[in-house]
């Protein structure tokens, strides 16, 4: 099992990520005098939310030695079941942010058991629930495209908690709501049960559960803590942009599972921080709205982000053998 780490304190790896944080926008910044805008910002801010919320839920996942490779459609299937239960049922703003978190909790409750008590690879369990949720959140939707109420309206409330406007000016506020979720999550990892036992079932699940531990109970849990903050991005996506289609989402557990391995996460369990899971889902955030600034579109974008991932495993299967 790992030592406890410190509450707030960073360690070697996530200063390193701090590093490359500072050196890419500086780069950006050098090769191109429009990323330095206020306006930049914001776009690093707003899509950084969902990922990063999906990222500290999915460390829980990846810390026991599996994945969720769910939350990205998920994502999308949560936020086309709210937006329709709004648009289409007349049902309030907060009964519907609560379905989401109900079906979201659900869903992980459904990839802990079929992970924990039917033994299905923690890969092909959750591939299975991607396609379920991208399917269900097409049906529940009718095929079309869900928009949840502008910051307008009465029942648009809840957009004020990601963005305020201010006289014509957006304020990234939901950048205080991500970081007070990191800094929970982060001593519910690092000093209660829930986290001990997360990063004992990953580094020793066999000695965890001779030590009389409820190992398939915690398994279940940690996919219940990804569902539950799977459904937590729902909401940060549908308080940050306009209107939600059915079939996207895809790429967006690549983009959080990404975040979360160059943050320090070790990719084969046992090891990682919430909060380098958040200081590498900047990095990948950076990178994408950073590139296009210098002149490389999407297809880059996919070569660049592939490479990191590539150097932060590696880094991580050296560090191991070493040990």
């Amino acid at each position: 099992m790992s030592k406890k780490k410190s509450f707030g304190k960073i360690n070697g790896r996530e200063a390193v990520v701090v590093g490359i944080i500072i050196a890419m926008i500086a780069l950006f910044s050098i090769l191109s005098p429009t990323f330095r805008t206020y306006t930049t910002f914001t776009s690093v801010l707003d899509m950084s939310y969902y990922i990063a919320l999906m990222a500290i839920g999915v460390t829980f996942p990846l810390i026991t030695g599996g994945v969720d490779l769910s939350i990205g459609t998920g994502l999308i299937c949560y936020s086309l079941f709210g937006g329709y239960l709004v648009v289409h049922k007349d049902v309030p703003v907060i009964v519907a942010l609560l379905a989401c978190l109900i079906l979201s909790i659900l869903i992980g409750l459904l990839n802990g058991v079929l992970v924990a008590f039917m033994d299905l690879p923690p890969f092909l369990a959750t591939l299975c629930t991607c396609m379920i949720t991208r399917g269900l959140g097409s049906l529940l939707s009718g095929g079309f495209g869900v928009s949840w109420p502008s910051a307008l309206e009465t029942e648009g409330w809840f957009r004020n908690i990601f963005r305020v406007t201010v006289d014509g000016q957006n304020i990234p506020v939901g950048i205080f709501v991500v970081v007070a979720l990191v800094l929970l999550m982060n001593f519910v990892l690092n000093h209660t049960k829930i986290g001990r036992y997360t990063i004992a079932i990953g580094s020793n699940k066999e000695a965890t559960k001779l030590a009389g531990v409820n190992v398939k109970f915690y398994h279940v849990f940690a996919y219940v803590i990804s569902g539950l903050f799977a459904g937590l991005a729902a909401i940060a996506y549908s308080g940050t942009y306009v209107t939600i289609y059915p079939g996207s989402g895809a790429g967006f557990e690549l983009d959080a599972i990404g975040g979360a391995i160059v943050g320090g996460v070790s990719a084969t369990g046992g090891v990682g921080s919430i909060t380098g899971a958040f200081l590498g889902v900047l990095v990948i955030t950076l990178m994408k709205v950073g590139l296009p600034f210098i002149g490389l579109q999407a297809n880059w974008q996919q070569i660049f982000t592939g490479l990191v991932l590539i150097a932060a495993v590696l880094v991580d299967v050296v560090k191991k053998k070493k040990n």
